[in-house]
């Protein structure tokens, strides 16, 4: 009687066995790999990711299970107003939890006064771990339902993640200072700017690195150069022409994200300025849409995809740590502070000289 053609295949397969001796290495240093785990130099996961890839070898939930992997499910809640910036973060967050064999659930929560309904939700799943990106990882009210769950989190792009939380950002202050500070070596006098949501410590974090850098140029802090926007596209028209319709206009214009300068110089090219000859606009993230308009943004880049692959590889270290009933392992802090860059594209310039009715400075 003849095997059958499943069976054959499965016998045939190959094993983590396979996979040590093709790496030379043990059988163990695989299992680490394959669940992410730390102790495991940087050139040996390459030979042993490598080894999988030629053998194409597929752990089984019984190996992840014996090898100290088992299943894990993490949660994503998200209600963020900028498409751009989300699917950055999706793009990263699916990326590692591929990367450390764990489930990811995206879940949606923008309705206020819901919240612990949308966390309820989730939990139901079998949950071990969320990551929050923003605005929701400045939500009080989706942090308490989260709290009383007793659930591992980490808080992206947040200045006040609770203690309780892990956290990764960056240093959101300072990089609006530096750019501010870089328009105002340019040579502008009157530099814009727009707002984020308030309710984001981000917002309030550029917005006063914006004023630091003011200061330290030696330009006044003028309120009416400060237009309140929403990180949302239709804010961030509003605001432009708000700033535009100055008596004296700015000639530079800082918004707090890609969406907002990109609708700054929607607005600027409806009024038949020039960008950067007549304005320059900058923005901030550096997601995908700095790049698709026309000229390209000059903007902050803030690693969305990259913070939402740590923010993960934290959650799930942090999981399986609890899990095997150990401390969390003291090399991987709970709060991290991602670099960021300043990108200098086409749309920024030196200001042209305006006719002498228009040069008075407020």
């Amino acid at each position: 009687m003849k095997e059958p053609r499943a069976s054959r295949r499965q016998r045939n397969a190959p094993t983590i066995s396979d996979v040590a001796k093709l790496a030379g290495v043990s059988p163990m240093t695989v299992s680490r790999v394959i669940n992410n785990e730390g102790n495991v130099r940087d050139e040996t996961r390459e030979i042993v990711r490598t080894a999988i890839a030629e053998l194409n070898y597929a752990p089984s939930a019984a190996a992840r299970a014996l090898a100290g992997g088992e299943e894990i499910r993490i949660g994503l809640l998200h209600s963020n107003p900028s498409f751009a910036y989300l699917s950055e973060f999706l793009v990263g967050s699916l990326d590692q939890a591929s990367r450390s064999n764990v489930q990811l659930v995206v879940e949606k929560c923008d309705e206020a006064g819901l919240e612990g309904t949308a966390v309820e939700h989730l939990m139901k799943g079998r949950i071990d771990g969320i990551v929050l990106p923003p605005p929701l990882s400045d939500s009080a009210a989706v942090l308490a339902a989260l709290e009383k769950q007793d659930v591992l989190v980490v808080a992206v792009a947040t200045g006040r993640a609770p203690e309780w939380a892990m956290a990764v950002s960056i240093d959101d202050a300072r990089a609006a200072y530096d750019m501010t500070r870089h328009l105002g070596g340019l040579g502008h006098r009157r530099i814009g700017f727009i707002t984020g949501n308030r309710n984001q410590t981000a917002s309030g974090e550029r917005l006063a690195g914006y004023r630091m850098a003011l200061a330290d140029l030696g330009l006044p802090d003028v309120p009416e150069l400060v237009a309140e926007g929403l990180f949302t596209y239709r804010s961030g028209l509003d605001a432009a022409d708000q700033l535009l319709d100055l008596t004296d206009p700015p000639t530079a214009i800082f918004a707090s994200n890609d969406d907002m300068a990109a609708a700054t110089v929607a607005i600027a090219h409806r009024r038949g300025l020039d960008v950067p000859g007549d304005l320059t606009v900058c923005g901030f993230d550096d997601t995908a849409l700095a790049t698709t308009i026309w000229p390209e943004l000059t903007t902050i880049r803030q690693p969305v995809t990259e913070m939402s692959r740590t923010a993960v590889d934290l959650l799930v270290r942090a999981i399986r740590a609890r899990k095997a009933g150990r401390a969390a392992d003291p090399e991987h802090p709970r709060q991290v502070t991602a670099d960021y860059t300043l990108v200098r594209r086409q749309s920024d310039a030196a200001p042209r000289q305006r006719p002498a009715a228009r040069r008075s400075e407020r």
